[in-house]
């Protein structure tokens, strides 16, 4: 099971993440896309690697802004398992808003 992250391992992964905050136990971004249609587009990526991956993040769809918070349930805080989902969040999102 991963282990949970220190603060100062929080920190430093948030500096290759620059679109994400520590936000309580989680990874947070918000996005804003230009458009509905883009922004399921965007989750039904995302759903397509989590589901590779096994782990999941929590996504709120508001008209055409997505929130995502990446934590690890189970453990109640964030872990490697975390960040390396928000890359692969920020991938897609690379792509979507090109």
């Amino acid at each position: 099971m991963a282990e949970l992250l220190t603060d100062d391992q929080v920190t430093a992964a948030l500096t290759s993440l620059p679109s994400w905050k520590a936000e309580g136990s989680a990874l947070v971004r918000v996005v804003e896309l230009e458009s509905f249609r883009r922004a399921i587009d965007v989750v039904n990526r995302v759903a397509e690697i989590a589901e590779r991956v096994d782990h999941h993040p929590d996504i709120a769809i508001h008209w055409r802004t997505l929130t995502f918070r990446c934590w690890t349930h189970v453990r109640g805080g964030i872990t490697a398992l975390d960040v390396s989902l928000a890359e692969e969040v920020d991938s897609v999102l690379d792509d979507g808003l090109r």
